[in-house]
């Protein structure tokens, strides 16, 4: 499947792509250990969740957006040193990070406390998708080291082709002090068909119920069976 992006003329090379969500991997995955002893075990040694190919390919699924410039964060402020130059022919913000104001989440069960505004990351691309293709935005998956929570969204961008997608967020780490480094995973993209679903739900067959326990004991005897047997080749 093809997506496609495009940035302001003034902006191209000056903002950081949408690059593949496998190419984004957090630094404390490569960091996590393969095998761990399990004090809860005795000690014996168990497969972290390195080894875990659904929570891998979870992390890579998808289209990362990034942020488009360091934000420094320091005493409750977001603040920010970029100029990036001005379009004449688009009416765009220039800040890497607006807001909607605390009223707009009332009623929501966010955690918002009620005068903390949510921010808005400010997105420079424009996504095309196929006909029939929505793309469903989230906060990047398994990403909770992040100091905040990008709320989740569905646009239809095979209509919705020629227009910014921004991506709101609440800031759930009210200690963070520091700087979101410009490229930091801000929200992944999903590319989903607008297709109906119908749900087939039934006690096993026989045949089913035996084809279940003959995965279910190959995987007893194989950790790795799943991701060796029954797991897609990833392009």
């Amino acid at each position: 499947m093809k997506l496609g992006f495009r940035c302001l003329p003034e902006l191209f090379g000056l903002v950081p792509e949408p690059v593949p969500a496998r190419s984004s991997l957090p630094d404390w995955l490569r960091a996590a250990p393969a095998m761990i002893p399990s004090e809860t075990l005795g000690g014996a040694q168990v497969r972290g969740l390195k080894q875990c190919p659904p929570l891998i390919d979870a992390l890579s699924l998808g289209v990362m957006f990034r942020l488009a410039a360091d934000v420094t964060v320091q005493e409750g402020e977001l603040s920010w040193d970029w100029e990036p130059p001005a379009s004449l022919a688009a009416r765009q913000t220039r800040a890497p990070i607006g807001l909607h104001v605390p009223e707009q989440a009332a009623g929501v069960p966010f955690g918002l406390p009620p005068d903390q505004f949510v921010i808005k990351f400010t997105n420079f691309w424009t996504v095309a998708a196929p006909e029939g293709v929505s793309l469903l935005f989230t906060h990047p998956l398994n990403r909770e080291d992040l100091p905040f929570k990008t709320l989740a969204g569905m646009v239809d961008c095979d209509r919705f082709r020629d227009g910014f997608v921004h991506f709101p967020a609440i800031w759930r780490d009210p200690g963070f002090e520091g700087v979101l480094p410009a490229g930091t995973p801000v929200a992944q993209g999903f590319p989903i068909r607008r297709e109906a679903l119908e749900l087939d739900c039934a006690p096993m067959s026989p045949a089913e119920l035996a084809a279940h326990g003959k995965v279910q004991d190959g995987l007893q005897d194989d950790p790795g069976l799943y991701r060796k047997t029954y797991r897609a080749t990833r392009a």
